[in-house]
C-alpha cells in the first residue's frame, strides 16, 4: 500500500491533459503541484516510547517484531481519506504512532493489550489502513503505538457441513478469497476497499460489499467472535445459526472499530464458489425512475447480486474512467448496473425475472459491455481520486442510508448542503451520487464530491462535511452506512443514538478497557451528562 495514496503504484496513472484541461474549465482547478513529498522526507517526532516499554513489548511478540523506525511508523499514520492524504503529503507526520507491534497469536494481543494498560499506552488496531472516516486517528493521548495485525492471517478452519470458516483478522480480502477457493467456497465479500482491507477490519466497521444484494453485508457474515481485550479474552460466539439466549454480543464488537477490543478471529458463514458470473447495463430516463425500480427488486424480487444506480450526474461524468470524463453519455438517463452470480441454470432464471421487472419500469437494456466494464473496474475509484489530488483537483466521498421514502428528500438535502458550502467557500462542486445498496425497507446512498482545492482544502471540506453530516441527521438518514464512525462522524453518531444510548456504550467501554487505551477518540464521544 502506498504511504501516501491508494493502493499499488504500479496502478497509479496521471490524469489525460484533456481532463486536465476540462477541470480547470469547469471546476476552476488551478494546475499546481499536488504532488506528495518524498517519504525519506516525512519525518516524524522521535518515539516517545520508552525503552523498558519497547523491551517488554519485545518480550511478548519478539524484537524483530517492534518497529519505531521513521518509515514503518509513516506507512501506519492516519487512513486514506482525502483529508488524510492531504495531511501526509504536506509531510505533516506529527501523529504517527511511536511504535508499531505486530503481534502473531491472539495471546500475544491480550498480552501488549494489559501491558499498554499498564503504561497507559494508547493502542490502535490496524489491518488494512484504509478508514476513511479518521478512524485510525485517535486524539486526547500520549504515547501510542499502532498494533498491526497482518502477521494473523491464516484460515483457521473451515465446516464444510455447516458452511462456515474461522478467519484471522489480518487476512486481506484477496488472500481470504484465496484460501477459501481451495476448499470450493467463497466469502462474497467485495468492497471497493477489498484489495487492502482486511477481515478485522470489514467487522470493525461493519463493511457492505458491493454485492451485498446477493451475499449481504459483513455483519450478516459474522457468526462468532473472538475479541483481546485489556481485560482478558471476550468470546462472542454462539453454538447455533440463531439464538433467544439474551441479548447477541456480536453486535457490540461488530462496528466497534477497536474501542472495546482487539478482534483477533472471526467466524463466517460461506457460499459454494459461483460457476456464473454475468454483468450487465441498464439505463432509466430519471434517478426517480431507475429508484422505483431497485425498489420493484429489492422488495417483491428477485435480487440480483449486485444491483447499483448512479443519478444523471454520475452517469454523464463516467467517474470511473478517466478516458471518459468531461466526454458524454451516448444518451441522457442513469445508468443501472445488475449483477448476477451462482450456478448457471439459477442465474440464468433470475437474471430473465430481473430483466422483466426492469424493463415494467421501462428500463432498456444496454448488453453486457457497460456491466463488464463496471466489473473490470470496480476497485479503480480511489487510483482516480489520488490523480485528482496530483491534479490540484480536489475528491471525496460519503455515504448514508434511509428508508425509501426519505430517500428522495436525503438526496436533495445532502446535494444542496455540500453545494452551498463549497460554493460558498470558492470552489463550487460537481456532485455526483449512486444507489449501492438495497433493502426491501430502504437503500444507501454514495455521493462523490469533485471541486478546485482551494488555498485551504482540508479546512473547506470540514465545513463541507459538516453541512453534509447536519442535513443526513436532519432527513432521517444514518450517519454512515458502511464507512464507519471514526472521529468524522463520532458527534453525529451521538445524536443518532441519543445521550442514553452514548452512556449505555461508554458502560461497555469502561468494563473491557477501564484505563481508556483502545482507539481513544474513536467512535465514542466524551460523556457530557451530570453523571459521567
Amino acid at each position: 500500500m502506498l504511504w501516501n495514496g491508494w493502493g499499488d503504484p504500479e496502478r497509479a496513472a496521471p490524469l489525460p491533459e484533456s481532463v486536465v484541461g476540462l477541470l480547470g474549465e469547469l471546476l476552476g482547478v488551478r494546475p499546481s503541484d499536488g504532488r506528495s513529498v518524498a517519504l525519506e522526507d516525512a519525518l516524524p517526532r522521535a518515539s516517545r516510547l520508552p525503552d523498558d516499554a519497547r523491551e517488554a513489548f519485545a518480550g511478548i511478540v519478539g524484537a524483530e517484531h517492534v518497529r519505531t523506525d521513521g518509515e514503518s511508523r509513516v506507512r501506519r499514520t492516519r487512513g486514506k481519506s482525502t483529508p488524510d492524504l492531504l495531511h501526509i503529503r504536506s509531510g505533516a507526520v506529527e501523529d504517527a504512532p511511536d511504535a508499531v507491534l505486530r503481534p502473531g497469536s491472539h495471546d500475544e494481543v491480550v498480552a501488549v493489550l494489559r501491558l499498554c494498560a499498564e503504561r497507559r499506552i494508547a493502542v490502535v488496531p490496524f489491518g488494512g489502513g484504509t478508514s476513511v472516516v479518521g478512524g485510525l486517528a485517535p486524539s486526547g493521548h500520549g504515547c501510542f503505538v499502532t498494533l498491526d495485525l497482518r502477521r494473523m492471517n491464516r484460515l483457521t478452519e473451515v465446516d464444510t457441513v455447516s458452511r462456515t470458516a474461522v478467519l484471522e483478522p489480518g487476512l486481506r480480502g484477496p488472500e481470504a478469497e484465496a484460501l477459501l477457493a481451495e476448499h470450493g467456497y467463497t466469502l462474497g465479500h467485495f468492497p471497493q476497499s477489498f484489495e487492502w482491507a482486511t477481515i478485522g477490519g470489514f467487522a470493525a466497521a461493519r463493511s457492505s460489499g458491493q454485492a451485498s444484494a446477493g451475499y449481504g453485508r459483513f455483519d450478516d457474515m459474522v457468526t462468532a467472535l473472538r475479541v483481546a481485550t485489556p481485560e482478558g479474552t471476550w468470546e462472542t460466539g454462539r453454538s447455533a445459526p440463531r439464538s433467544a439466549a439474551g441479548p447477541d454480543l456480536r453486535q457490540l464488537v461488530l462496528g466497534s472499530e477497536g474501542a472495546f477490543g482487539v478482534i483477533t478471529s472471526v467466524t463466517v458463514r460461506i457460499r459454494p464458489r459461483p460457476t456464473t458470473r454475468v454483468y450487465e447495463g441498464w439505463r432509466f430516463g430519471s434517478f426517480e425512475a431507475g429508484r422505483a425500480a431497485l425498489r420493484a427488486l429489492a422488495q417483491d424480487g428477485p435480487l440480483p447480486t449486485v444491483l447499483r444506480l448512479s443519478d444523471e450526474t454520475e452517469t454523464l461524468v463516467g467517474l470511473a474512467d478517466p478516458e471518459a470524463i468531461g466526454k458524454g453519455a451516448s444518451e441522457s438517463g442513469c445508468l443501472a448496473i445488475a449483477g448476477y452470480e451462482g450456478d448457471a441454470e439459477e442465474v440464468a432464471v433470475r437474471r430473465e425475472r430481473a430483466r422483466a421487472v426492469l424493463r415494467a419500469h421501462e428500463g432498456t437494456f444496454l448488453g453486457e459491455e457497460p456491466g463488464e466494464k463496471w466489473n473490470h473496474g470496480r476497485y479503480s475509484a480511489p487510483y482516480l481520486r489520488d490523480a485528482l489530488l496530483d491534479a490540484g483537483a480536489f475528491a471525496e466521498t460519503l455515504e448514508t442510508a434511509a428508508y425509501w421514502s426519505r430517500i428522495p428528500a436525503l438526496y436533495e438535502n445532502v446535494r444542496t448542503a455540500l453545494t452551498t458550502a463549497l460554493s460558498g467557500a470558492g470552489t463550487p462542486p460537481v456532485v455526483l451520487c449512486h444507489i449501492s445498496h438495497v433493502y426491501p425497507a430502504g437503500a444507501s446512498l454514495y455521493f462523490t464530491v469533485l471541486s478546485a482545492q482551494g488555498d485551504k482544502p482540508e479546512e473547506t471540506w470540514a465545513g463541507a462535511k459538516r453541512a453534509a453530516n447536519d442535513a443526513i441527521i436532519a432527513s432521517g438518514g444514518t450517519i454512515s452506512h458502511h464507512h464507519g464512525v471514526g472521529t468524522d462522524h463520532r458527534d453525529w453518531y451521538a445524536q443518532e443514538i441519543g445521550p442514553l444510548g452514548v452512556e449505555v456504550l461508554h458502560a461497555v467501554k469502561n468494563r473491557l478497557d477501564p484505563s481508556g487505551i483502545l482507539n481513544p477518540g474513536i467512535l465514542l464521544p466524551p460523556l457530557t451528562s451530570p453523571g459521567a
